[in-house]
């Protein structure tokens, strides 16, 4: 089993570290709030509650969904399976249903496709590329392998 860690850029990594400092602020500040204002000044006791609990779910909610975005997005080959998490998003797909994997050296992707005309973008780090297409072939040797450069671009574009 070998487990290759999902690549974000810089950006993304730091609008995460970004977002889950807010959804701690968020949580603070109601915090704050709950003990400074309470609830006995309402009128209505049921709007403020509401404002709070959902002020409480939506910086809790938030924090659980980046962290785990941090914590768990990745690919798996197991056996013959191939998992993708992305967060609390994971899809298992059967290796014997990818036809082919295609390295782009002018965009530096890597994709994978499948029987059903489907197909999906890796992104792990460019020296990952040659181990994790290595696993996909050992767990079915019938893959297609390509790699499309610069030299051999069908358009002409030379850059």
């Amino acid at each position: 089993m070998k487990t290759y860690k999902y690549k974000f850029t810089k950006l993304m990594t730091a609008f995460i570290w970004i977002g889950i400092a807010l959804s701690v602020a968020a949580f603070g500040l109601n915090t704050y709030f709950v003990f400074a204002d309470g609830i006995a000044e309402a009128a209505n006791a049921f709007y403020p509650i509401l404002k709070y609990v959902l002020m409480y779910f939506v910086s809790v909610a938030a924090f659980v969904l980046l962290l785990s975005l941090i914590l768990s997005s990745y690919y798996q080959i197991k056996d013959k399976k191939f998992k993708t998490s992305f967060g609390i998003i994971k899809s298992t797909y059967d290796i014997d249903k990818i036809q082919s994997v295609v390295l782009d050296r002018k965009t530096k992707k890597l994709s994978v496709y499948f029987d059903e005309n489907n197909f999906i973008i890796i992104v792990v780090k460019e020296e990952w590329y040659e181990d994790f297409i290595e696993e996909l072939l050992k767990a079915n040797s019938n893959i297609e392998y390509t790699i499309n450069s610069v030299e051999n671009d069908v358009d002409g574009d030379k850059k």
